[in-house]
């Protein structure tokens, strides 16, 4: 079935990404997976192109437009090239939101061009050693001191969290709070006390580097303060269901990619003398992947359509990230398998997505998580 959801100006902007990912990103991206990280000048040119800050108002040097649908085309583009360490889309889907909703205008000055430019890499600290999906089990501490929070705490699996010049950290400013005793304060790169761990080494995602914060002491400006005292487990639930939104998108864009590509495989393939898609077994694989990901789909695309709207609820977002993710999982497992010993080997883009995509049922929200959500809202 053919999409409805793009006009032409989106379908203009897919060609840029398209260029972008064949200039600035597919030609470096093999030695950014042996660093394990990407290089800052990646990022500086995704600024160049306007690529960075699609929804942060012009006069910050942003893309002035709130349409989620050119967030989806990106999200899109990157994971059909199967370059999941330039992480566009946390920085523009998932940070965005908090620095254009929740920041002061002293803030905005102080941070938006930056964002926009790529000159400021960002990165959001959520994920403790001993807390994950349970934001009421944070132990990092921020203590009021007059004019500045002292920090202390740790965090563990930050995306960007070796090249982030600015983080977002949640942290209990009352400590009999529970839940609504969370804020958030920005820690910038080069505070005395905010130290990096190592680049966690990962199965999958290898050019995304993945990091240890450690905070010792931090003092963290009053200024630093995003959003409302207290607020920061609203202000998290509040932005969830777009970053929901974004694994979403990817996961489905990831199983139907792999489709294309183990259905062409397929047909060049053969054994005991004929191609494997001659095999009635094989042919019923194809089928039943394809179904599931036009239904996925379906799903999905309207999912953008509401969310661009503005009237998505949490609980579709749930499902959608759920069941997308869910769905690329088992396709990146049959695909592998219909590409029999040559799925295992690196070489083969169906090896990579394998190994890539296997967080998307695990970050944004486990898939219990996420039916925990779904659940709740049925039999409250």
């Amino acid at each position: 079935m053919q999409r409805q959801i793009y006009t032409e100006e989106h379908e203009a902007f897919r060609a840029t990404v398209r260029t972008f990912l064949d200039k600035e990103v597919l030609p470096h991206y093999e030695q950014w997976e042996k660093d394990g990280i990407v290089s800052r000048e990646a990022w500086l040119a995704a600024g160049r192109q306007g690529l960075l800050g699609l929804a942060v108002p012009e006069e910050y040097g942003g893309g002035g437009t709130e349409d989620f649908r050119y967030s989806a085309v990106i999200a899109e583009e990157f994971t059909r090239a199967g370059v999941s360490g330039l992480a566009l889309g946390l920085h523009n889907d998932i940070i965005g939101p908090y620095l254009t909703g929740l920041a002061t205008e002293e803030q905005k000055s102080r941070w938006l061009p930056g964002y926009c430019s790529g000159e400021i890499i960002t990165a959001i600290a959520m994920t403790e050693p001993g807390a994950g999906s349970d934001l009421q089990g944070i132990r990092t501490t921020a203590e009021d001191r007059g004019d500045h929070w002292v920090l202390n705490g740790s965090k563990t699996f930050i995306s960007n969290g070796i090249l982030a010049d600015l983080v977002i950290v949640v942290a209990r400013t009352t400590p009999e709070g529970g839940a609504k005793g969370l804020s958030l304060l920005v820690v910038e790169r080069g505070t005395e006390g905010f130290e990096r761990g190592r680049n966690l080494d990962k199965i999958g995602q290898k050019s995304q580097d993945t990091a240890e914060l450690f905070f010792n002491d931090v003092r963290v400006p009053k200024e630093n303060l995003l959003g409302e005292l207290d607020g920061g487990f609203l202000h998290l639930m509040t932005n969830l269901a777009q970053e929901r939104m974004g694994i979403a998108v990817a996961a489905i864009s990831g199983a139907e990619h792999l489709l294309e590509i183990t259905t062409r495989y397929v047909k060049e393939r053969e054994a005991f003398g004929r191609p494997l898609a001659k095999l009635q077994h094989v042919r019923f694989e194809i089928a039943e992947m394809a179904t599931e990901c036009a239904v996925t789909r379906a799903f999905l695309d309207r999912c953008i359509t509401e969310h661009t709207a503005g009237t998505l609820s949490a609980v579709d977002a749930s499902m959608a990230k759920w069941w997308a993710t869910e769905l690329q999982k088992r396709v990146a497992d049959r695909c592998l398998q219909l590409h029999g010993g040559y799925g295992y080997m690196n070489e083969f883009p169906v090896a990579k997505a394998f190994t890539d995509g296997r967080i998307q049922t695990i970050y944004g929200g486990t898939t219990e998580i996420m039916k925990e959500i779904i659940g709740r809202s049925l039999l409250a």
